[in-house]
């Protein structure tokens, strides 16, 4: 049985923000991520916010996942943030050292204050 996982893009200022709510795991990582590579893949010059404020888990492969798209965005001059991290979320980020790699901040609207 697939995990429950919502994920809703939207677009402002030229920058991608996808919103993830309830929680990431084994049952849908792959599924979920193939969708997020398919809509950061389609054009150049990206930017991206991933705003976690409403995911409350999430598993190791899913943390590969986000790891292995922001090196792909880095070593293209792109560039990406995480937001609004919920206190769980933020502590297993913080526990396998993604805040140091990935910039956090607590809201989109500093992301995109960041980005602009």
């Amino acid at each position: 049985m697939e995990t429950l996982i919502e994920v809703n893009k939207k677009e402002q200022n030229w920058v991608l923000i996808f919103e993830f709510s309830w929680e990431l795991d084994e049952t849908n990582a792959d599924k979920t991520f193939t969708s997020v590579n398919a809509e950061i893949w389609d054009f150049s010059d990206k930017k991206i916010i991933f705003n976690l404020s409403n995911l409350k888990y999430l598993n190791s492969k899913s943390i590969w996942y986000i790891a292995d798209i922001y090196s792909n965005i880095e070593e293209n001059s792109w560039e990406m943030y995480i937001s609004n991290c919920d206190e769980w979320v933020k502590d297993v980020l913080e526990l396998v050292w993604i805040t140091t790699i990935i910039p956090t901040v607590d809201t989109v609207e500093e992301a995109l204050t960041a980005l602009s």
